[in-house]
């Protein structure tokens, strides 16, 4: 097999941001993996949370064997973007090669459209609700916070947005008092979901506190081997194939969690059409899908994935799968 490796930069529409910082563009990297025959590709976003840079992730992908499968790229890679990428490549090979779509290599029902949450970036709350009211005709609003001062924030955003479902994503940006302060209020202002209200590291705190409004886990969900550390803290899980390491753990892992209890959200971090493709086969009938990165580009790839009413559409085979 032939594996190249490129770096893409997609210009926000604006300013994207969250309690860690801003970002005007998105970098990615797109690998693609030939047998000589076909082609297939796949995107991921390093993602310097989880100590990775677009170096570090194309040495991890440089450095794999001559051969390998997808069963045999778990032993190679860790969960994480390197991985990601090249799991979902190989997903588009195999389905190039079968001249099959990947939801029936998969054994997936044929997947739909799914509502997909739209995000508003973290700011000033008069800047949120003027946000809130341009996007109050989207069905589902999610909302940055992560600061010790978001009641303002919230407030605002359900003014600009009285009918939307509104979801709130802190980004580990609480500490458990903030967060024990503010739960009444997301009761209140009718917020459906919290995202991350503490630190991976400091969700212990979780166990035993009051959950009025489920509880996702994003930044302590990695995996399967994650799931045994969320018992008592979270309610739902969020997947995101750049955590899990592509579509092949993404989808063991929504099995396993729902098989344990858990509710599901598909995630994503803000990339192409192309690191959303995968993912719509594994939201099909989850909690909440939240795949708008390509809603907040200013350009895109070729053949794009359909945003419309209905939500955001499985791809077409000239795009992935």
């Amino acid at each position: 097999m032939q594996v190249e490796v490129s770096r893409d930069v997609f210009r926000l529409a604006q300013v994207f941001t969250i309690s860690r910082g801003s970002r005007t563009e998105a970098k990615v990297l797109t690998v693609r993996i030939s047998d000589g025959t076909h082609q297939g590709w796949g995107e991921c976003v390093p993602y310097a949370r989880y100590d990775e840079t677009l170096d570090s992730v194309e040495a991890e992908i440089a450095a794999l064997p001559a051969e390998f499968t997808r069963a045999s790229l778990m032993d190679f890679l860790p969960a994480g973007a390197a991985r990601n990428a090249v799991d979902c490549a190989l997903w588009d090979l195999e389905a190039k090669r079968a001249g099959k779509r990947a939801w029936d290599l998969a054994g997936l029902p044929v997947p739909g459209p799914e509502i997909t949450a739209y995000t508003l970036s973290l700011d000033t709350p008069k800047k949120m609700q003027a946000q809130a009211a341009a996007n109050a005709h989207r069905p589902l609003l999610k909302i940055k916070l992560g600061t010790p001062d978001d009641m303002p924030r919230l407030e605002a955003v359900r003014s600009g947005a009285p009918d939307a479902t509104i979801i709130v994503d802190a980004n580990e940006g609480w500490s458990a008092a903030v967060y024990a302060d503010l739960a009444p209020h997301l009761v209140r202002l009718g917020v459906a979901l919290v995202e991350q209200p503490l630190p991976a590291g400091e969700d212990d705190a979780l166990i035993g506190m009051e959950r009025p409004v489920p509880v996702c886990a994003d930044e302590s969900c990695h995996d399967r081997t994650s799931l045994q550390g969320l018992k008592g803290k979270y309610d739902v899980v969020n997947i995101k194939l750049d955590k899990t390491g592509g579509l092949t753990e993404a989808l063991a892992l929504r099995q396993q969690a729902l098989a344990e209890g858990y509710r599901v959200m598909v995630g994503c971090m803000v990339g192409s059409s192309l690191a959303m493709a995968p993912a719509t086969l594994l939201a099909q009938g989850v909690m909440v899908t939240d795949l708008d990165g390509p809603l907040l580009l200013a350009e895109d790839r070729d053949n794009p994935l359909i945003f419309d009413d209905a939500g955001v559409h499985p791809p077409k085979a000239d795009l992935w799968g």
